[in-house]
């Protein structure tokens, strides 16, 4: 039944452009070039030499299509996931835009079933269709996961949230117009259910990076409030930015978002591993130290066998049945057979004179007493 639902949704959740926008053919030398097949596209992309074609090969056994663009003065590079109603030649121009005014490589792919890209859209397919991409920057272009943005718009920020919550050491996340999950888009539920896709709202929990979100508050595909409720989700939020009067599709028109998206990408150059690791550690809030843990402190410290004085009539740590005994004033051992047994007796106790400055004192004091006086009469 879950499965029937899913299919289901899939049906309502991706519409690929038909016919495709783009086409891909090989040249003699073996490389893959674009052709535009629409005549309305301006640009000739086989013409860019920034543009890398590659079609890469994923565990479902699908064939995608993705456009690798070089910025030589880039230092992180941009994994970008589309809307669920267009392809990679529709977004050539904003990939363009995006290298030279953030200055970052970008990479963007076409889903299962989208453009040049074999198979059939589904939601697991475009999981396994980014986590290909992401193995194709590490082989092909060396692109670590702390050099990586990962950039999802609608649709788009199901796989990318997928991807993001299984990289801990990942550079950063920007959800553009991001949904909660495909059924509260259509209705609003307050629970989630087997057969919903792209259950964002669990994923957004497990994100460990820096976490922008932008969305428009006229957006009537996907309403504000799902990016809102994304943002408050997430660990470690950044300043968002809600466009007033934005849309679902024209949030890049507006001077606002490549202002806000170019500061991020800034400041996440900038960060550091020192400044991650000061920031994560602020981010769990660690309870202050009290009395308490101070004298929890303490007791840890004795179950560590820490020095402390020993019993001088037995070598045990703390001995009680010791230290009860009175000592001898001169060695201060218990029970001190070298010092008491050569001492005079009192001759009313029969304890050793020693002991005339402990417990016994009154009764050798009056015995010295009597005596003196017998002596003066």
């Amino acid at each position: 039944m879950g499965c029937m639902f899913s299919q289901l949704a899939a049906k309502f959740a991706f519409f690929p452009p038909s016919p495709p926008t783009y086409q891909i053919t090989k040249s003699e030398n073996g490389k893959l070039t674009v052709v535009s097949s629409s005549s309305s596209m301006p640009i000739p992309l086989a013409d860019d030499s920034s543009l890398d074609a590659l079609l890469i090969d994923t565990k479902h056994g699908n064939k995608i299509v993705a456009f690798y663009l070089k910025n030589p003065y880039a230092r992180l590079t941009l994994l970008y996931s589309h809307g669920n109603a267009a392809d990679l030649g529709q977004l050539y121009d904003l990939f363009v835009q995006l290298k030279v005014n953030l200055r970052v490589n970008i990479i963007g792919y076409d889903y299962s079933g989208y453009g040049a890209s074999t198979g059939k859209p589904s939601e697991y397919n475009t999981y396994a269709d980014i986590e290909a991409v992401y193995q194709c920057l590490q082989t092909e272009y060396g692109v670590s996961q702390e050099d990586l943005i990962l950039y999802g718009q609608s649709v788009g920020s199901g796989p990318t949230l997928h991807l993001a919550s299984k990289l801990p050491r990942l550079r950063g996340v920007v959800l553009h117009s991001g949904i909660l999950s495909g059924l509260r888009v259509l209705c609003h539920v307050k629970f989630s259910f087997c057969f919903d896709i792209y259950q964002n709202i669990n994923k957004i929990k497990k994100v460990k990076c820096p976490v922008l979100v932008i969305h428009g508050t006229e957006d009537d595909v996907v309403n504000w409030l799902h990016g809102n409720k994304l943002w408050k989700m997430a660990r470690e939020p950044y300043e968002p930015l809600w466009i007033k009067g934005g849309g679902h599709c024209n949030l890049e028109l507006f001077p606002d978002y490549i202002r806000h998206v170019c500061r991020f990408v800034q400041e996440m150059e900038n960060m550091t591993t020192e400044i991650r690791l000061k920031k994560i550690r602020q981010n769990l809030r660690l309870p202050t130290r009290s009395n308490n843990t101070a004298v929890s402190a303490n007791r840890c410290c004795c179950r560590i066998k820490c020095w402390r004085p020993k019993c001088l009539g037995c070598p045990k740590t703390s001995c009680i049945k010791c230290s009860w005994r009175l000592k001898c004033p001169k060695c201060w051992i218990p029970s001190c057979a070298r010092c008491c047994r050569s001492s005079p007796k009192c001759p009313k106790c029969m304890r050793p004179c020693c002991w005339i400055k402990c417990l016994n004192c009154r009764c050798c004091v009056e015995t010295n007493s009597g005596l003196n006086e017998k002596q003066n009469g």
